[in-house]
This record gives C-alpha cells, structure tokens and sequence, in this order.
C-alpha cells in the first residue's frame, strides 16, 4: 500500500419521505454515532474532552467487537452527524510534512449502529455500518517526516501493510486471516468477513511526481477486487412483547 490510498464512504439526508413516515408509525429505529482514530495503534476517542482518559481496547461482544468506554451519542437528523464530525475532526491527530500540510496521522473511523424494533410484533434488527478514513502510507524520502511524524508514519505504514496481509488472505480465501496483527484489522474484522459488505474508494494522484504511489495503489484495488464477503444476513433479534406493548399504548391513547 503506498501514498493516496483512503477508504471512505459518504452518504447524506433530506427530508422525510411519506414512506418514511409510514415506516416510522411501524418501526421504532435507534441511530447511535461515534468516532474514533487509531494513532499509532492506540484508540482514541475523538468526541471525548479528554482523550487521554483512558485507554480503550477492542473487547469481543455479542455482537462483534467493540469499544468498551467510547462515547456513544445518540442522534436524529443529518446536521447531528454533522456537528460531530466537526468536533472529530478538530481531535484528530494531524502534522504538516513535505507532502502534505495538514497531514492525517490516524485512522479515523465514524461507526453508525442501527437498531429497529417492529412496534407490532417486538421482532428487532440490528446494524452497523463503518466510515472508515484511511491515512495514506508516507515515502520517507518524500515526506521528510522526522521525530514524531516519523514514528507515526511508521505506525500507518505498519497497519496499512496488515490491512493488505488480510485483503490478500481473504482473495487467497486462506483457513486464517491476520485480523490481529493490527487495532484497525481488528476493529474492522467484522466488515472484512463473511457477514457484511465492504466498500472501498481509493484516491490516487494525477500529477507525474507520484507516479510510483499511484501505480503502487492502483495494484492494491486491484487486489481488493479479487474479494468476495458473500452474501450478507440480516441480524434479526427475538420478539420482546411487542404485541402487548401495542396493546397497552393503545389502551393509554383511548383514555
């Protein structure tokens, strides 16, 4: 993996459609945001006042793997969404190098879970979907990065390279895939297997300078298009009383 290379996925909201209003009268949903970056393998919140609270680690869960302790915000409308990502991006860890003055030194991942309940019959999903921007891989040479930023361009090199180790396991359909050998393979384990979709964006450079870096990234696509998740399955949760909690809001209403 060389410079240029970051993965993300933009999506955006208008106004409520009628059969969004209709779904509403049926469906109870939850969308909860965090964000986090990964700075030199070490998780930080981005939404925290003080990121140096605590040191977060990836646990496994009953429903894949998490962060114990990240903060979790609830949220209604788009401009939520928006003023979050304005106090992320104000967080995130950032240095000025040869190439680039405003140089991302983390990952920084938005992560969106979803969870909806049927009003009538209790029968709920859940989901998550991950926006994940990746920092570019640095040639030293180019870069100039000394100190700090030289440690931290090792660090994104370092994941980066696992990042390719699994997308390559998973062409080669290989018995194990590296998931651990890096805080983002590992958070992301639940995207890059079997139950779940994955999209992946790569930006390269136009100009001549780079055209090693581009060469290098557009190989690594490649790589990734030989990956096949297959078929993703909806995550459905049993029946929690539904009916009666119909029953009994309906009772409420008619006094």
């Amino acid at each position: 993996v060389c410079s240029f290379v970051c993965s993300f996925v933009c999506f955006g909201g208008g106004a409520m459609s009628s059969q969004s209003v209709g779904r509403a009268n049926e469906i109870s949903d939850e969308i909860s945001v965090s964000v986090l970056e990964i700075y030199c393998e070490q998780i930080r919140d981005l939404l925290s006042e003080d990121k140096d609270a605590q040191k977060l680690e990836i646990r496994q869960g009953e429903h894949g793997n998490y962060v114990p302790g990240l903060t979790v915000v609830p949220v209604t409308h788009m401009e939520q969404v928006g003023e979050l990502l304005e106090v992320a991006d104000r967080n995130r860890s950032t240095a000025s190098t040869n190439m680039n003055e405003h140089s991302s030194r983390s990952h920084l991942m938005l992560s969106v879970h979803v969870r909806s309940v049927n009003r009538v019959s209790g029968a709920g999903t859940r989901g998550k979907l991950h926006l994940v921007d990746l920092a570019g891989s640095e040639r030293l040479s180019k870069s100039g990065a000394t100190g700090q930023a030289l440690r931290e361009a090792q660090a994104i090199n370092k994941s980066l390279s696992a990042l390719g180790d699994v997308i390559m396991s998973r062409a080669q359909k290989s018995n194990h895939v590296p998931f651990r050998n890096s805080a983002l393979t590992h958070l992301l384990q639940d995207s890059l297997s079997g139950d779940a979709k994955t999209l992946m964006f790569v930006c390269i450079s136009p100009v001549m300078f780079n055209a090693e870096e581009t060469f290098c990234s557009l190989n690594f696509a490649a790589r990734v298009r030989t990956v096949e998740l297959g078929r993703a399955s909806k995550n459905v949760e049993a029946a929690t009383g539904g009916d009666e909690k119909a029953h009994s809001s309906k009772k409420k209403s008619a006094r």
